[in-house]
């Protein structure tokens, strides 16, 4: 074979690689997420709409209901999950989608797959679970993705920011590319740009509460899931990092 030969075969090889290098996990989950929104749009009329929240979205006030009626807490079995399928319209869809990109692939890469949904999952959960503790007695459902991708997020911040670590190859002696190691708390906030990040981010979820005061308006924003869902993410993801 000619030196000509194997150049045109690198770059046939090099054509059939995708454009977009998605980890395979992100894609579905994203893809499931944007099916489940199609079809509650476009699908289900009103009365269907609301069954679908009323069975899927995750509403606190169950557990009071509860007390009259245990039938009425089933769905708290399911709901801490399936509230992250569910968005309340494309804009914020399209926010979470494109979130979950971001961070989830990053997570998806380092700790694979089944790490990335693990993480996702204990996220929502948790952000269901600070969601309940503000908003027991006031009536109002969660729905969305914020809370899981919030914990994407926190586990993200703990490597993103790490100086990637080479090392020599025992045979070779060649340079071998290891990635970032696991930052504890205390690097995270000795390092600048990791430091700047995680409060920004915390401060900014924290604040709005807040905002009605000086914008006079209420706003819909789910705050406690953002907040529980980040923490999660955060200090869970040293459980995956020995594992690995």
């Amino acid at each position: 074979m000619t030196g000509h030969d194997q150049h045109s075969q690198s770059e046939q090889k090099q054509g059939r690689e995708p454009i977009f290098l998605l980890p395979t996990t992100v894609a579905v989950l994203a893809g499931v997420m944007i099916v489940v929104h199609i079809a509650s749009t476009l699908v289900l009329n009103q009365s269907g709409l609301l069954q679908l929240y009323y069975w899927f979205a995750y509403l606190p006030a169950r557990f009071i209901a509860a007390g009259e009626d245990l039938i009425y807490a089933a769905p708290l079995l399911w709901t801490p999950i399936t509230h992250a399928f569910l968005h309340g319209g494309w804009d914020h869809l399209v926010l979470n989608t494109a979130w979950l990109l971001i961070f989830g692939t990053p997570v998806a890469r380092r700790y694979g797959g089944m790490g990335m949904i693990a993480i996702f999952v204990v996220s929502a959960i948790a952000g269901a679970a600070l969601f309940t503790v503000v908003t027991l007695y006031d009536g109002v459902f969660l729905i969305g993705a914020s809370g899981g991708v919030a914990g994407l997020t926190g586990a993200a911040i703990r490597f993103m920011f790490q100086p990637v670590v080479v090392a020599n190859d025992p045979e070779t002696g060649e340079r071998i590319i290891l990635g970032r190691r696991l930052a504890s708390i205390k690097e995270v906030m000795l390092h600048p740009r990791a430091r700047f990040f995680t409060l920004l981010w915390l401060i900014l979820n924290a604040a709005v509460p807040l905002l009605p005061l000086f914008l006079g308006v209420n706003l819909t924003i789910a705050w406690q899931a953002h907040l529980g869902g980040f923490l999660a993410g955060f200090f869970m993801v040293q459980l995956f990092e020995r594992r690995a």
